[in-house]
């Protein structure tokens, strides 16, 4: 059956246009799967593996995760550089960058005598050019380098304060290194004495903030002991050193270890030096000790080589001679031996020769008894004279003969003991020196046994009978800076400091008080003070912070007149801000113009600490401070200073 030519042409239409879909689809297929192709050999070939090209229809898919921004858009060029631009479709994503994590701020600070370094990395916005004018000033002229790097990120939390710190106790250590990082600060130094590394460190420990963790390191040289001394003696109070020296830590252990043997209880205190004869020292004064321990009572002395082992009355001869024979024996070389076994004490003839001194807290000396002859009562008031002082010395000697031969030496010796006390008692006899007192020197007891052992002899007697006392040390016993700030407030309470009207001259009403402020000072070493200077209201505030400031800088520099140590003061105007009082009327401006004082720096932070202590109301736990936290924006080294305890004098002149 044919078909009519209507149907048959329609045929034809419809059969040629599916031929043509078809032929469209796979041509499209082609063209997909060559695009595809060769975008990832080309994505490939730059080392964008990470990239997944997918094709819809002529349209090519990126997608995946670029590494960064410059990744991606190269990675849409190289796509495009097979296919057009427009058919290449961009759904890939940037990984975001992990925020790096902020550097360690540190700086080392190295002073020595050539010089000061600075190294390590700070934060922009520390104030650069301050840290080392700083610096330049605390070193006195030495040359400063600056090897400091530095990083655009915020400023730790901790860091001003450490820095703070730091800078502060800078200028006080003059051969050392400062190991500065955020709330915490470690110090190297080298001290001139003992006495002076403790003295450096419990200053630096007090004036720590609470905010900084303190390392300290602080090294003496060992001091040079002539003649080097032990004396251990056992008697009715019990067993104990009047002197312990020793070369080395291993030294030091066995003569500790043998004093603990033989019945010593209280703590040892035992002075590592320099100057022994021996190296062998430890092991002849533990061998000393062992003997007299043996002996169960008396003394023994080293005194470099020379050794002496007194009985006390009463000993068995037989065991003493066996005893004191195999101790020499035992000695190793170089080390001589005197023993000595005191005879009974005879009865003391009527009016046997004595000489007397009394040492009184008020520093009075009473001096009694009798000397040789006239040479001898001159030597002894000029001796007396040049270590006491003349003003409480009372002279109640008296000259006579039939005194033995050495007596001016034992009381000459006796003197130059005593003076190492702040308070005491000697008793010189014909065969004993005795001495007794209060001292605040750690030290004193060994001195005073060193001196009699070198001045007297290895075989002579003395008892020393000498107790340390905390409130006599002239280093534990200085006014803390909270202290001096009271005693300033005190004595300005009621005398203020005024001015002459619209100047910064101080009146010469005021000048009593800056007397009496400049005597407290004085016995304030090391205080770092802010002199606060304020205006009332009235007048221009640019010209109110600018006569602030003036009269600020008179109080500081009328303190330097009167040759006060200012280095820690810091004077700064605040003109009419922080009004203490109602500026409307004449009273309230009164009160207002005023000059305070207030600790500054690390001080300042320690008392605040302890002020919000002491104030909280009993039962009652204050919340702990915010941490402390610096502008990033504001290039600084120090913040201001937190306020402190204030002395406030009032100015009491007209603006």
């Amino acid at each position: 059956m044919r078909l009519p030519p209507l149907a048959a042409a329609i045929a034809a239409f419809a059969l040629a246009g599916g031929v043509s879909a078809i032929a469209a689809r796979t041509a499209v297929v082609v063209i997909e799967d060559v695009s595809v192709e060769q975008v990832r050999d080309a994505l490939a070939a730059q080392g964008h593996d990470w990239a997944k090209v997918q094709a819809d229809g002529l349209q090519v898919i990126l997608e995946g995760a670029a590494p960064t921004e410059a990744v991606r858009f190269r990675a849409i060029s190289a796509a495009s550089g097979i296919v057009d631009a427009s058919r290449v479709i961009d759904n890939m994503q940037v990984v975001e960058a992990e925020t790096p994590p902020p550097p360690d701020f540190a700086i080392e600070i190295l002073r020595n005598d050539s010089g000061v370094s600075l190294i390590g990395l700070i934060p922009a916005a520390t104030d650069r050019a301050a840290l080392i004018e700083m610096v330049e000033e605390a070193a006195g002229g030495l040359p400063v380098s600056d090897l400091l790097d530095v990083s655009d990120h915020p400023v730790p939390e901790k860091w001003p304060a450490a820095l703070r710190y730091a800078g502060a106790r800078f200028r006080h250590l003059p051969h050392s290194k400062l190991s500065v990082r955020p709330g915490r600060v470690r110090i190297e130094a080298i001290s001139d004495s003992p006495e002076a590394q403790r003295k450096l460190e419990t200053e630096l420990a007090r004036l720590k903030p609470d905010t900084v963790r303190l390392a300290l390191r602080i090294s003496a040289p060992r001091p040079v002991i002539t003649p080097f001394t032990a004396r251990f003696v056992i008697d009715e109070a019990g067993a104990r050193f009047d002197a312990c020296s020793a070369d080395t830590a291993e030294a030091m252990g066995r003569i500790t270890g043998a004093a603990e043997a033989a019945g010593a209880e209280a703590e040892i205190d035992c002075t590592l030096g320099l100057g022994v004869p021996s190296g062998q020292w430890g092991e002849a004064v533990a061998r000393g000790i062992a003997a007299l321990a043996e002996l169960g009572a008396g003394s023994v002395t080293f005194s470099d080589a020379d050794v002496s082992l007194v009985a006390a009355q009463g000993t068995d001869a037989a065991a003493f001679e066996r005893i004191a024979g195999r101790l020499e024996n035992d000695l190793p070389d170089l080390f001589a031996l005197e023993a000595v076994l005191p005879e009974a004490p005879e009865a003391r003839p009527e009016g046997a020769p004595e000489f007397a001194a009394t040492l009184a807290k008020d520093k009075q000396l009473r001096l009694s008894g009798r000397l040789a002859d006239q040479l001898a009562n001159t030597t002894v008031e000029n001796f007396a004279r040049a270590r006491f002082g003349g003003d409480g010395l009372v002279m109640a000697t008296r000259v006579t003969g039939g005194l033995p031969g050495d007596w001016s030496v034992r009381v000459l010796t006796g003197l130059e003991a005593l003076s190492l006390l702040a308070e005491g008692e000697l008793a010189v006899g014909p065969d004993s020196v005795s001495l007794t007192g209060l001292t605040g020197r750690k030290t004193a007891s060994a001195d005073i046994a060193r001196l009699m052992a070198d001045k007297l002899g290895q075989g002579a007697s003395f008892d020393i009978d000498v107790a340390y006392r905390e409130s006599l040390d002239p280093i534990a016993g200085l006014p803390s800076p909270e202290e001096c700030l009271r005693q300033i407030a005190f004595v300005t309470a009621d005398t203020k400091i005024t001015f002459d009207a619209g100047s910064a001259s101080i009146t010469a009403e005021a000048r009593p008080v800056v007397d009496d402020i400049a005597e407290i000072v004085r016995r304030c070493p090391e205080l770092e003070i802010e002199v606060a200077g304020y205006t009332d209201s009235q007048g221009r505030d640019e010209m109110n912070l600018e006569l602030s400031q003036k009269r600020a800088d008179a109080v500081v520099e009328a303190l330097r007149r009167a040759r006060v140590p200012v280095a820690g003061f810091t004077p700064v105007g605040y003109g009419e801000a922080d009004p203490i009082d109602d500026n409307d009327t004449s009273a309230g401006r009164e009160a207002n113009r005023r000059i305070e004082f207030r600790l500054s720096g690390a001080q300042s932070e320690d008392e605040t600490a302890s002020n919000d202590d002491e104030d909280a109301p009993e039962g009652e736990t204050r919340p702990e401070p915010e941490p402390e936290t610096a502008d990033a924006d504001a290039p600084q080294v120090m913040d201001r200073p937190a306020t402190g305890p204030r002395a406030r004098p009032s100015d009491a002149s007209d603006e």
